[in-house]
């Protein structure tokens, strides 16, 4: 089982853009598969995913938080037990520009093995995959596609 998870994706958009895109719950609604995120943006401040229904989705702490470059969360995921019980994970979000594009690195990591990391392996591809099309087109994806 790994205990990493990382992603790369470049964005055309500027910093303003897109730190607002990661942090405002109007633009996650739009990219994050109609889940949005609350904190309040400082560190050592509670954070929490929220499924549209309502219920906790994850929820953690922000470690750092350096607008427009760099965000790190210590991240637990709420609604399935058995991963719950291991523990945190820790998520950090670095922008960088490059030409035109913002350079995006997603890194999702735990200190051992987490069986959330196979989630976010799955889940994030998709997400960022929809933030990039929110911020290019102005539209991102409103849920997962469906399986054929």
């Amino acid at each position: 089982m790994s205990n990493s998870f990382v992603y790369v994706t470049y964005i055309r958009t500027t910093p303003k853009k897109l730190w607002e895109a990661l942090t405002a719950p109007e633009f996650n609604r739009q990219f994050f598969l109609c889940s949005y995120q609350e904190s309040d943006w400082k560190v050592g401040s509670s954070w929490k995913l929220i499924f549209p229904d309502g219920r906790v989705a994850d929820s953690g702490e922000i470690l750092e938080i350096d607008p427009p470059r760099r965000l790190v969360i210590k991240w637990r995921n709420e609604w399935m037990p058995e991963i719950r019980q291991d523990g945190y994970t820790r998520c950090t979000f670095t922008i960088e520009p490059d030409g035109e594009l913002m350079k995006l690195a997603v890194t999702h990591e735990a200190d051992g093995p987490h069986r959330l990391i196979g989630n976010v392996a799955k889940g994030w591809p998709l997400v960022l995959a929809s933030l990039k099309s929110l911020l290019e087109t102005g539209k991102g994806f409103e849920r997962p596609p469906s399986k054929a």
